[in-house]
């Protein structure tokens, strides 16, 4: 994994988590050495993130990023191309969830930032191991898609409805 790619995945990270987290757990989930992690909080700090260390770990200020909601709807076939459309314009799938008739929201986390994360979930549903929750919805999901800006987002929001991804509202 490039410098880029793990910063972006530890501001992921640490976005998602609800207490701190310390830097050891950050060396071994991204399989670098402590300094290596110093390092990239202090970039990352330097970049606007607003981390703050505690005695137990770091934690993230706020959210410095983007965030948006979007309603889709595509055919399985299609969800690799929809993911790939989001993560190489700047976006992170952060979840997917679909609204139930009978048990509500389900959601599950994702956290999908390149194209080997496509890669990886794609392969994964393809076998057999799984299958995607929009499945149980006729296709109806929606994503929580984090970027730098509101205007990544509208970029990103633009080439799905150009797709004919974008849910039509009801």
């Amino acid at each position: 994994m490039k410098a880029d790619e793990r910063r972006k995945a530890i501001v992921n990270l640490l976005l998602e988590e609800k207490k701190p987290v310390a830097g050891g757990t950050l060396s071994e989930k991204f399989e670098v050495s402590r300094q290596i992690i110093v390092q990239d909080i202090s970039v990352l700090r330097a970049s606007g993130v607003e981390i703050i260390s505690t005695h137990y770990g770091y934690v993230i200020n706020g959210t410095p990023l983007a965030e948006r909601v979007l309603k889709l709807r595509h055919t399985t076939e299609q969800t690799e191309d929809e993911l790939t459309l989001i993560v190489e314009n700047g976006g992170t799938v952060v979840d997917v969830f679909v609204w139930h008739k009978v048990y509500g929201k389900i959601n599950a986390s994702l956290n999908i930032f390149s194209p080997m994360h496509v890669k990886q979930f794609i392969e994964g549903v393809r076998s057999g191991k799984s299958t995607e929750l929009m499945n149980i919805t006729g296709g109806y999901h929606y994503h929580t898609i984090r970027a730098e800006s509101e205007e990544v987002l509208d970029k990103i929001e633009k080439l799905l409805k150009d797709r004919g991804y974008i849910a039509p509202r009801i």
